[in-house]
């Protein structure tokens, strides 16, 4: 199965990257590198989240980060959503 980067979610990622470079640098690439890895290992498991607050959509928590990432699992890829930080209001 393939990972499928929305625009939204790839933005996502770089204001996480943006925001911990700046206030958190020594956290920023091995961050970055965890969430890209959680996210690949949908490739194996899509189903492995939970069923998303949203129909049609699952959610990956990132734990012990404080991420989680939105998704939908389509015939021909995982497609990622979005990835919130757990203290935002997105549901």
């Amino acid at each position: 199965m393939r990972i499928r980067w929305t625009v939204p979610a790839a933005d996502d990622l770089e204001s996480i990257k943006n925001y911990l470079q700046r206030h958190y640098p020594h956290f920023a690439e091995p961050t970055v590198r965890t969430i890209y890895e959680r996210i690949r290992s949908l490739k194996a498991a899509p189903h492995r989240g939970r069923p998303g607050h949203r129909s049609g959509t699952r959610e990956l928590p990132l734990t012990p980060l404080p991420y989680v990432v939105v998704y939908s699992v389509k015939p021909e890829a995982v497609e990622i959503l979005h990835i919130h930080h757990g203290a935002q209001d997105w549901r």
